[in-house]
Order: C-alpha cells, then sequence, then structure tokens
C-alpha cells in the first residue's frame, strides 16, 4: 500500500528539513501545504517533493489539514508536523504498520505521540478511501470511523523556537464569539487561557465544561487544569477539590494522585502527603485510554516527594531507600543529583570512614 504523508507548514525553515529527512524513505509521496510562509520553507519542501501547494490560512487548522488529504494519492494517508520526526528505530514499525492495516483491513491506525516527558496516543495513519475529515479549528482532531486499531508505532514531537503566541487562544475566542463549542473544546479553550495566564476565565470555561457532557479522559484533565487554576489563586482548597472532583469520572491517575500529595506536602501534612504518593506509584500507564502521560508523576515524581517527606518526618532510612529508587530512574535530574550530595553529607559514618 501507498502511503502519502500530508504536512501543513507555514515559516519553518529551521525544523523542515529534518523532519522530511526522517520520514522520506518511508513515504511514497509527501505533500505540503504551505499556508503563507516568508522565509524558506517552500524552497526547502520542493527539494523533497514537487507536490507543495499554497493554502490561503483561514484560522482553521482543520482546513488546512483537509485541504493536504485532499491532495493525498496514495492509499493511506499519513499526517505530520514540520517539527515532528520519526526516529530511524521506528522506520521498520511504520513498514509494519502499513502491511499490519493492509491485513487487518483498518481504516484508522492511532498511534503515540511523544512531546518532552509526555506520552499519548493520536490518530495518525487512515486509509483515504474512508474519507476521513479533520474538526475543529484547533487543537483539530480526525473524526474515527470504521475499523480503528492501536500501534505502538511513534511519533517525536521535538518543538521549534518559531514562536506562537496567543495564535490559539485568539482563534478560539473568535470561534465562541461565532458559535458554541463542545466540550472538547471548551476543555482546549480553557487550558489556552490558563496558558495565558488567565485563571479566572479558564476556571469560569473549565467549570462548564465540565457541568455538561464530555469525555470522562477530558474532564479528569480538567480537574487538573482546573486545579492549576485556583492553586495559581492562591486558593489551596480549591485546588484540592478540583483534584479529588477527577474521581468522579474514571480510575486514578498518577498525575492526580501526585498532584494531591504536592499540595498536602505543601500544608505541611506529610503523612497525608505520603499516602497519596505511594498510591500515585501504584497507578498504571493510562494513555491507552487517551489520556495525556506523563510518566514522571507515577514514578519519579512521587520518589522525590516521599523522600522529603520521610526526611522531614525523622525517618532517614525511608527518604534514603525512595531516593536509590528515584536515582535510579534518573540519576541526573537536578532534584536527585541534590539529594545525593545532600545524604552523602549527613549519612551516618561507619568506623574506618
Amino acid at each position: 500500500m501507498l502511503l502519502s504523508v500530508c504536512m501543513i507548514v507555514k515559516d519553518e525553515e529551521e525544523v523542515l528539513t529534518r523532519c522530511l529527512d526522517s520520514v522520506k524513505d518511508a513515504a511514497d509521496e509527501i505533500v505540503i501545504a504551505d499556508t503563507g510562509s516568508a522565509d524558506t520553507t517552500v524552497s526547502i519542501a520542493r527539494r523533497y517533493t514537487d507536490r507543495v501547494f499554497p493554502f490561503a490560512w483561514s484560522d482553521d487548522f482543520s482546513a488546512a489539514r483537509n485541504f493536504s488529504f485532499s491532495k493525498a494519492r496514495g492509499d493511506l494517508i499519513m499526517w505530520l508536523d514540520a517539527d515532528d520526526v520519526i526516529t530511524p528505530d521506528m522506520l521498520p514499525r511504520l513498514n509494519a504498520l502499513k502491511a499490519r492495516m493492509q491485513r487487518e483491513r483498518a481504516d484508522l491506525a492511532a498511534c503515540r505521540y511523544i512531546s518532552g516527558g509526555c506520552s499519548y496516543f493520536r490518530e495518525r495513519i487512515v486509509r483515504r478511501a474512508g474519507n476521513f475529515v479533520w474538526e475543529g479549528r484547533v487543537h483539530e482532531c480526525i473524526g474515527a470511523h470504521g475499523k480503528v486499531i492501536r500501534d505502538e508505532f511513534s511519533v517525536t514531537h521535538l518543538g521549534s523556537s518559531k514562536p506562537r503566541g496567543a495564535r490559539n487562544l485568539h482563534i478560539y475566542q473568535k470561534w465562541r464569539a461565532e458559535e458554541p463549542l463542545g466540550a472538547r473544546d471548551m476543555f482546549y479553550y480553557g487550558r489556552e487561557l490558563y496558558y495565558a495566564k488567565l485563571y479566572t476565565e479558564a476556571a469560569a470555561v473549565l467549570e462548564e465544561m465540565l457541568s455538561g457532557d464530555g469525555w470522562y479522559v477530558n474532564k479528569i484533565e480538567a480537574c487538573r487544569v482546573l486545579a492549576d487554576c485556583r492553586a495559581a489563586r492562591g486558593d489551596r482548597e480549591g485546588a484540592l477539590d478540583a483534584l479529588l472532583r477527577a474521581f468522579r469520572y474514571g480510575l486514578p491517575r498518577g498525575g492526580v494522585c501526585h498532584a494531591v500529595g504536592r499540595l498536602f506536602q505543601e500544608a505541611g501534612s506529610l503523612r497525608e502527603a505520603i499516602w497519596w504518593y505511594e498510591h500515585a506509584l501504584k497507578c498504571p500507564d493510562r494513555s491507552g485510554e487517551g489520556d495525556f502521560d506523563l510518566p514522571d508523576e507515577r514514578t519519579l515524581f512521587p520518589l522525590l516527594g516521599l523522600t522529603y517527606c520521610h526526611y522531614a518526618l525523622g525517618d532517614m532510612e525511608k527518604a534514603l531507600a525512595c531516593h536509590v529508587r528515584a536515582a535510579t530512574l534518573a540519576p541526573d535530574h537536578p532534584s536527585v543529583a541534590h539529594n545525593a550530595a545532600f545524604f552523602a553529607q549527613t549519612a551516618p559514618k561507619t568506623k574506618g570512614d
């Protein structure tokens, strides 16, 4: 089956070569929709493909992505952003996924997306004959239908230094002024308001989202963002209430348990913090359900909290044991290095030292 890689770009000269070099050997066709570049993006793109098309930007990412999909000629379509890469070890997995989609007659493959320390699944490859459509003006997604499979092929988001400012927030503000937003877009709108430090407005939007229908994973994440909004305004009790509200919508997440533990630690309730940190360590990876999974929140961060709490309660043995576990996970993490130096100075000396 032939694979078309479709992209939308604008002023991506810093990263486009990196992206296209990573995928050129796997793609049967590369389609690029340029939404108004003023740098050398288009000339770089044309070194890899003659399927480069201009598209007038209209504050609608789905419109641009649907345009790029309309130009694809392959049996399968995969989307990428310019600041994404496919690591060399993933190229064989991509070829295996193409074969799997043909063998299993799959219409859509959801694959892992790795961004910083976060990992989650996104719709990544679709069958062109399925006429899949992007939805949403920003934080867009593909409406799934047909046979959907999940695969461990991953794309890595490396990012770029290109400033984006309040672009997404402005799109949401304009969009909401024109028509009501659905639950998913209310969540992302609230998150954009939080990123802009508009905490009161963000909290109001997230409360509105939580009061209606919506996907349980988005509701859990909305509770976390709502807690951050309240904490930023000094409302620690309100932050705790928002985090505990997350348990209405699904099984405990490591990130939620860690955040609750952190609030108790900051309040000086160390035994309560220990209980929550220990439960964060027991939480599994929920990215398979669609969560934005940050592994450190259910591994390293709770161990760092436990190290502090046990030491503050006078239990050096437990504190040191937690530090050793944290050091095994991330020996170069600044907090681990700080604790290592601290314990080296405070650990009791043995005879002969």
